[in-house]
């Protein structure tokens, strides 16, 4: 775990900005390891549909168990969607940090979404005692562990940006490492979310609505770029739409479309038969 850790926190301290994407099972997160990215983060949307159930719906204990198929996967440094920690309480954030850590994990992320429509977004002081109880859990553990603190404003429209700041500034000042702000609009919210906070900023892109090259996102002071569950959906948007050439018309052009089974399998010819 430290290793990877220090890995990780490595390519935050380095020049430039870095796309880490989100693979939901282990043939993806291989996939996505062979095309050279440095690190790797997990979806809870992308798992959840894996599991046919909708997102927040599993268990803390199948996410951890999600997250350990991700991390045996590959080589690469892996960084955890643990949505709300699992518990309202700081404790309860903080044991799933160190439960989190203990299966390999090189960093994680924190959000303060309830889980509940009807009352989304935690109260300023109970989001930011979590985050201190995240930080405090992460750096008393025996190796590096990169933290990182999700404000889900925009998300629920809370369309107040300067609330959304005034909270990744708190969770800066209680020990995130990272800050993330999901669904920022354009560049100039994102070029000032970013020189709020003196912390590297992670921005989601694929969501929808505009989006930007990896190049425009660092000019504008963004450090990592993930992309959410937008391959999933890509994925599962390319099989409903062949279901339903299938059910509706009796066709099947979608084959054309298709990856060739010989390049497919080869991503996964040194992984040994299931049989």
């Amino acid at each position: 775990m430290g290793d990877m850790g220090k890995a990780f926190r490595a390519l935050h301290e380095a020049a430039g900005a870095f796309i880490i994407p989100n693979p939901w099972d282990t043939g993806t997160a291989r996939i996505l390891a062979a095309q050279g990215f440095p690190a790797l983060a997990t979806t809870s949307a992308g798992m959840a549909f894996s599991l046919g159930v909708a997102e927040g719906r599993v268990s803390r204990e199948a996410t951890l168990d999600h997250c350990r198929s991700i991390v045996a996967a590959t080589s690469l440094p892996v960084s955890a969607d643990l949505e709300m920690g699992f518990g309202d309480s700081p404790e309860s954030v903080a044991e799933t940090i160190r439960a989190a850590a203990g299966l390999g994990l090189a960093g994680c992320s924190i959000e303060d979404h309830t889980g509940r429509p009807e009352a989304p977004i935690y109260d300023f002081r109970l989001a930011v005692e979590r985050i201190e109880a995240a930080a405090e859990a992460a750096r008393a553990l025996p190796g590096d562990f990169v933290l990182t603190a999700r404000a889900e404003n925009l998300l629920w429209g809370r369309t107040d940006l300067d609330d959304t700041i005034r909270r990744i500034q708190a969770f800066e000042e209680a020990g995130a490492d990272v800050l993330y702000a999901p669904g920022l609009y354009d560049l100039a919210a994102i070029r000032t979310v970013c020189g709020a906070v003196t912390r590297p900023v992670n921005v989601v892109m694929g969501m929808p609505g505009p989006v930007f090259g990896a190049g425009e996102l660092a000019e504008a002071g963004v450090k990592r770029i993930s992309v959410g569950s937008a391959l999933a959906r890509l994925a599962y948007g390319s099989m409903v739409r062949a279901a339903r050439e299938m059910a509706a018309e009796g066709t099947f052009s979608f084959a054309g479309e298709a990856m060739g089974f010989a390049e497919l399998d080869g991503f996964f010819a040194d992984t040994g038969r299931a049989g």
